[in-house]
C-alpha cells in the first residue's frame, strides 16, 4: 500500500527503533517492548551527578531511557500498513503522563521517582534502583481478567476474599490490591516459579527479602504509596470525568545524596499502557469507552477470525506469525494515536507536538547538553 504524503510525514514522526542510538555506553543496551536503556560509563555518571546536582549518591549508576512510538499487546509488537512500525505521538503522549503524575506525586508528598531529568519527550535520564519484584496492581472496578475469573465463580483474589452478585465493570466496595510477581523468583514456598503469578499479602510478609524489601515495614509503606499513587490519579482523573479503573506501579529503593535509602515510584504511572481508564459520560450511559490501550486489544480480537490465538498462550508461535506476517489498517493505529495524545492532552493540558525526525533531535541534545554522544 502507498501511503499519503500525510501518512509518510506521519511515518517518519515514529520512533520503532530506540536501541541504536550513538550515546556512550560501556554495557549492553537494554530493549525492553517500549523503552530502551543505555547504562552510562561511570565517568559520565559521576560528571552529570556533580554538573547537574542531582539528589543521589556521588557513585550512582545513571542510564537514557529512551521511549518508543512501539505498540504491544498480547505479548507481540504490531505494525502497520506501508511500513509503519509504530503509533504516532504515542512515546510522547506516555512520557509525558508518567511526567505529569510523578511531578505530582512529588509535589504533594508521597516519594520520588527513578526520573532525574527529561532532556527531551521521548527520553529521561534516570538513576539505579533495587526493584521491588511485585508488579502492583491496583483495582477500582471489576473487569477483565479479573471478573473472567468472577464470572467462572472464583470468589478468592490474591487472598482477599470478594463477595457475591457483582456485575461486570461495577465498581467494587474497595480498592483492591492484587499483587503479582516480578520476574520469576526462586524459592518462595507456596510461590510457583513462573512470571506474573498473583501473590498474597501473606506471601510478601513472610518472605519480605525475596521481593528486595528490607524490612517488614517497607510492605506498609508500599501500600501506603501504591494507594495514595492511586487516588491521586483518580481524584484529578475525575476533574477530567475519566474513570481511573485500573492500574499497575513499580517501586523501588535509591539511596539520596545523603546517603539516605529511600523507596521511591518506578517505571511509568497512570498512562494508557499500564492502566485502565474509562470516559465518565459513557460510564454513565451505560457504555465502555477505553481510553487506554484496552480499546486496541479489543480490536485486535475483532480484527482476526481466530481471537483464541491472542487469547491462549500455548498458541504464541501462532500469535507470534500472526502479528509479524500482518500489517493493521493505518485507521486502526490512528484511532490509538488519537487514544494516547488526547488523554495525553487532557491530563497534562499540552499538547503532544509531533517530530518531524525524533532519533536526529535525541542525538543533537544529548550531544549539546550533556555530552553523551559516543564519537
Amino acid at each position: 500500500m502507498s501511503l499519503t504524503p500525510e501518512q509518510q510525514a506521519l511515518k517518519a514522526s515514529v520512533l520503532a527503533v530506540n536501541d541504536d542510538l550513538p550515546i556512550r555506553t560501556d554495557k549492553p543496551v537494554h530493549s525492553g517492548k517500549v523503552r530502551s536503556v543505555y547504562w552510562l560509563t561511570e565517568a559520565d555518571s559521576r560528571r552529570l551527578i556533580e554538573e547537574k546536582g542531582y539528589d543521589v549518591a556521588p557513585d550512582a549508576p545513571l542510564a537514557i531511557m529512551v521511549i518508543s512510538d512501539r505498540i504491544s499487546a498480547f505479548d507481540c509488537i504490531w505494525t502497520g500498513e506501508g511500513g509503519v512500525q509504530g503509533v504516532p505521538g504515542k512515546g510522547a503522549a506516555l512520557n509525558a503522563i508518567s511526567n505529569h503524575w510523578f511531578r505530582l506525586f512529588r509535589d504533594q508528598g508521597l516519594a520520588d521517582s527513578h526520573i532525574l531529568d527529561i532532556p527531551h519527550p521521548f527520553v529521561w535520564i534516570v538513576q539505579k534502583a533495587k526493584p521491588v519484584m511485585i508488579e502492583a496492581i491496583c483495582r477500582q472496578y471489576i473487569t477483565g481478567s479479573m471478573w473472567r475469573s468472577y464470572a467462572k465463580g472464583e470468589r478468592e483474589f490474591c487472598g482477599i476474599e470478594i463477595a457475591d452478585g457483582l456485575q461486570k465493570d461495577q465498581k467494587l466496595p474497595e480498592l483492591l490490591i492484587t499483587p503479582s510477581t516480578k520476574g520469576i523468583l526462586k524459592g518462595i514456598p507456596g510461590v510457583p516459579e513462573a512470571d506474573d503469578v498473583n501473590i498474597t499479602r501473606t506471601n510478601i510478609e513472610d518472605n519480605f527479602e525475596a521481593f528486595n524489601f528490607r524490612s517488614r515495614d517497607d510492605i506498609d509503606t508500599y501500600e501506603k504509596l501504591l494507594k495514595e499513587g492511586f487516588n491521586v490519579i483518580s481524584t484529578e482523573l475525575e476533574k477530567l470525568d475519566q474513570i481511573f479503573v485500573d492500574t499497575k506501579f513499580e517501586f523501588g529503593f535509591v539511596t539520596d545524596k545523603s546517603g539516605q535509602e529511600k523507596l521511591i515510584y518506578m517505571d511509568e504511572v497512570g498512562t494508557p499502557d499500564s492502566s485502565r481508564i474509562w470516559d465518565g459520560e459513557s460510564y454513565r450511559d451505560g457504555k465502555i469507552v477505553e481510553n487506554s490501550k484496552e480499546g486496541f486489544r479489543q480490536f485486535l480480537l475483532n480484527h482476526f477470525e481466530d481471537s483464541d490465538i491472542l487469547l491462549n498462550k500455548e498458541r504464541m508461535d501462532e500469535r507470534t506469525a500472526l502479528a509479524r506476517d500482518n500489517e493493521l489498517p493505518m485507521s486502526a493505529l490512528m484511532a490509538v494515536s488519537e487514544t494516547y495524545t488526547g488523554i495525553a492532552e487532557k491530563i497534562t493540558g499540552q499538547k503532544i507536538e509531533l517530530s518531524a525526525d525524533p532519533k536526529a533531535e535525541i542525538i543533537e541534545v544529548l550531544r549539546q547538553q550533556y555530552d553523551l554522544i559516543a564519537d
